[in-house]
């Protein structure tokens, strides 16, 4: 294949406020990593551009369709519709349009993103542009693109165990993954946790970044997670957009859940938010063949 057809844009949601942090290297390993090999690097430095945390009445311009109550979700659906939103969410939807892979990478706040990232996605996308009822999951809007998590702990790797303290990072991860990224469609990529860096030595702390570069340079060759197919449920709001009846009889017999949400009163599936599969592709998981990221 010619070298320019393998280009690809890469956007780096980034929220970390220190130029010095683990973070911003992990940042930095990775724009060197990926413009290295061709790929076109975009950074959102979310704490450098100011950008504002706030879903509120000014992200709309121009009149509401309904002022009372006010419905953010709504409104802005309409407002993304007429090109009325405002321009730090229109400039960052041209980011996520031009990319065919979005890293985020952040430090975990409260077994979260910080909030000026977890405003980042709330503005950013919204209805209409990320998803739809029609156009959720696997038939998501931005199903030919992929996603992954990038960050770091401030606990160690034993405390996120089913059998730590903080409980499973997949049952942490589940929201994020599933009920955000997946949702609008993306395929979503195995996370790079650093586990704990602020309390590591300084070479544990450069092996990480020596992993997370290695990994980089791989990435094209990995599959995405595995969620729950949408054609499993019936997705209509008289079926309650539940698991098929079907399709729970041929789950009973299984000894685990399908994903870690729906876990059907079974164990959870080992890692199934922080590995990928290693058998071939099933035909629940949204794998793409046009992405070479």
């Amino acid at each position: 294949m010619h070298e320019a057809a393998q280009k690809k844009t890469v956007l780096i949601v980034y929220a970390h406020q220190s130029p010095g942090s683990f973070n911003r290297a992990a940042r930095d390993v990775a724009v060197n990593v990926l413009e290295e090999q061709g790929h076109r690097v975009v950074v959102s430095d979310l704490y450098a551009m100011n950008f504002r945390a706030n879903a509120t009445r000014e992200d709309i311009k121009g009149d509401l369709k309904n002022p009372e109550p006010f419905q953010y979700g709504d409104e802005t659906m309409h407002a993304w519709m007429e090109g009325r939103l405002s321009d730090d969410i229109v400039a960052e939807q041209h980011k996520v349009e031009e990319a065919e892979l979005i890293i985020f990478q952040f430090p975990m706040y409260w077994f979260s993103v910080p909030a000026i990232m977890k405003g980042w996605l709330d503005r950013v996308l919204v209805q209409g542009f990320a998803f739809s009822l029609e156009k959720m999951y696997n038939n998501g809007i931005f199903k030919d693109k992929k996603a992954m998590l990038a960050f770091s702990t401030g606990a160690s790797q034993t405390m996120f165990q089913p059998d730590g303290i903080n409980g499973d990072i997949n049952v942490t991860l589940w929201p994020l993954q599933n009920g955000t990224l997946h949702f609008c469609g993306f395929q979503v990529l195995a996370p790079q946790i650093f586990w704990g860096p602020a309390f590591c030595p300084a070479q544990v702390r450069t092996a990480m970044l020596d992993g997370w570069q290695a990994r980089l340079r791989g990435l094209s060759a990995e599959r995405p997670l595995t969620f729950a197919p949408c054609e499993l449920f019936d997705l209509s709001f008289q079926g309650g957009f539940l698991l098929r009846p079907e399709a729970r009889k041929e789950y009973d017999s299984h000894l685990c859940g399908l994903t870690t949400g729906h876990h059907l009163g079974k164990p959870l599936p080992a890692d199934n938010q922080i590995k990928a599969p290693p058998q071939k592709e099933t035909s629940g998981q949204s794998a793409s063949t046009n992405i070479s990221i």
